[in-house]
């Protein structure tokens, strides 16, 4: 069941084109890993999911409704899609016991129930245990692992049923970030909870991601199952994105120039500027498509990549 969809939403601020048509679902119990480089688009597009940001054309459905527009309906929202940010410290009040932290929520919403045993069971199910261990701890006495778990239980304490977790191990040591991906997993398995987690790590996204959906200067360029994108890459993007993990078999592909401007995207496919395909050489007639002619919208509810390369190639088999 698809419970948060992206219908050919797009955000412009100004001529940048931060979102531009973006098709996603996310589907119950499920992970999805959103990746890309600094500045895609990735952050903008999970702030309007959230309904922290407008969009300027498409909708956002929850549970195949568009998300309420008054103050009143995206308080209620929040309560079943919740944000997970990147860095635990600057997301937790230092003058603020664990306790008020994890609370805080549950009285914003005014969720019924005893307070207390609310809290206790987010932080049990977070893995801090037993949790009034916790429940007088401030930030600072916490370590990093620690500090991203009592975020996590206070998304938790709202029994959410998708949380949106922008590069939620980016901040943590390596041996930490394990621990953190693999409570993630058993909160999928467990509750059945579904997520989008934003990356700029492909590895991260083979160890936590059912499917994968590969972002570029607004627009999703390939997107299906993670076996399939991470060992079987089509789009040119996505390949010179995996070549640079220390466990790639194949060279390193260094891309010319910086991500564009998104006020200025180039004609025909955004990516063919630093296209290692086109620079390498192409048949005439797929180079000029490449360069003149836009794709279609790619589908982040199913296996496809936008690529006039590929789909020459694919059409010629």
């Amino acid at each position: 069941m698809t419970l948060l969809r992206a219908d050919d939403v797009t955000v412009h601020f100004g001529a940048a084109r931060a979102v531009d048509g973006v098709e996603l679902d996310i589907r119950a119990g499920e992970i999805i890993a959103l990746v890309g480089e600094s500045g895609c688009g990735k952050t903008t597009l999970a702030r309007t999911l959230l309904g922290l940001q407008t969009p300027t054309s498409g909708q956002v459905l929850y549970e195949g409704e568009p998300l309420p527009s008054g103050i009143r309906g995206l308080r209620e929202y929040r309560r079943h899609a919740q944000l997970v940010l990147q860095d635990p410290t600057g997301a937790l009040n230092p003058r603020h016991s664990v306790y008020e932290a994890v609370a805080e929520g549950l009285r914003i919403h005014r969720v019924p129930g005893d307070e207390r045993e609310l809290v206790a069971s987010a932080l049990s199910r977070a893995g801090l245990r037993p949790p009034d261990r916790f429940f007088g701890r401030m930030p600072h006495e916490l370590s990093g692992g620690q500090r991203q778990r009592v975020v996590i239980a206070g998304a938790l304490a709202l029994d959410p049923s998708v949380l949106i977790a922008d590069e939620p191990v980016a901040s943590l040591d390596a041996s930490v970030r394990g621990e953190i991906l693999a409570l993630l997993l058993r909160l999928r398995d467990e509750l059945g909870l579904a997520a989008l987690v934003v990356t700029h790590d492909l590895g991260l996204a083979w160890n936590i991601a059912d499917r994968v959906a590969v972002m570029y200067l607004g627009r999703i360029v390939e997107s299906g199952p993670v076996e399939q994108v991470l060992t079987a890459p089509r789009h040119p993007y996505t390949q010179a994105l995996l070549s640079v993990l220390p466990e790639s078999e194949t060279p390193a592909t260094v891309l010319a120039g910086e991500t564009p401007d998104p006020s200025r995207v180039p004609a025909g496919c955004r990516f063919h500027p630093r296209c290692p395909l086109l620079a390498a050489g192409l048949p005439v007639e797929v180079a000029t498509r490449c360069r003149t002619v836009d794709l279609p919208i790619v589908d982040g509810a199913a296996a496809g990549v936008a690529c006039h390369a590929v789909s020459v190639a694919s059409s010629a088999k």
